[in-house]
């Protein structure tokens, strides 16, 4: 277990490495996240939590640690919370995996990677995503070579948006917190890396979605900076030169 502190961030310069978040950050991959929480729900009533006690308006985390909080309150065994988890997984893992001849990655992605590892940033990979999605995701999409450093819901601990998954993802990368930066497209990006004192740039997500993150969301949650796009992150970071402006036909 990493020790989170409770110390203020310290952001140093020059920044190390950088870990990205991945479906709606690098690639769009049209999850059905909304058939994935009608399955949380199901299964946790399947496990005995009462029907109507938990909201499909709820994210996926959200659910599932609401689950668990009743199934403890309740006296459950710990092995029937470890097979709903299980359970869980394994249910989330057939729907992405349905979208995966669908996933492309998002225009800029590969240039900024490369750029980024030419200048000898240390890499890493932060998501929700399962392994095999994320791995083949990162494969048809010609980014799985930038990444030797990956972290999904599937590894052992805690997953995303504990910082702790952060702080043990910066520490197999040999970053320290200080000099890392994560980028995210969601709120929980956010909350993740300013819980482990990591700075965090926002990503405008693509596509926007039923409830999209905006410059203004993500400076109120912490934001240090906001980009439109991966080409523009690439600005930011001084590693891709600004895009030119349209010039006019005349």
């Amino acid at each position: 277990m990493v020790a989170l502190s409770s110390e203020p961030p310290n952001y140093l310069e020059p920044l190390l490495g950088v870990v990205f978040d991945l479906d709606g950050t690098l690639v769009v991959s049209d999850q059905d996240f909304r058939r994935m929480r009608r399955e949380v729900i199901r299964l946790a009533e399947l496990y005995g939590v009462m029907p109507g006690h938990l909201s499909i308006q709820e994210p996926i985390p959200h659910l599932i640690q609401g689950a668990l909080e009743e199934m403890r309150k309740a006296s459950a065994p710990e092995a029937m919370e470890h097979r709903f988890q299980a359970d869980v997984h394994t249910a989330m893992d057939v729907i992405e995996m349905e979208a995966l001849p669908k996933t492309r990655a998002r225009a800029g992605a590969a240039e900024l990677l490369a750029a980024l590892e030419e200048r000898g940033f240390r890499i890493g990979l932060l998501t929700r995503s399962s392994e095999k999605f994320s791995r083949a995701a990162l494969h048809q999409t010609g980014l799985l070579p930038y990444f030797p450093y990956l972290r999904t819901r599937s590894a052992p601990g805690p997953s995303k948006p504990s910082p702790e998954a952060l702080l043990l993802l910066l520490n197999e990368m040999g970053v320290p917190p200080g000099r890392s930066l994560f980028v995210g497209d969601h709120r929980f990006d956010a909350e993740c890396a300013l819980g482990a004192r990591v700075r965090f740039y926002g990503i405008l997500p693509e596509p926007p979605g039923p409830d999209p993150m905006t410059v203004e969301r993500f400076r109120a949650a912490g934001a240090t900076a906001v980009a439109k796009d991966l080409p523009e992150l690439g600005h930011f970071l001084r590693v891709l030169a600004p895009a030119r402006p349209a010039t006019t036909q005349i």
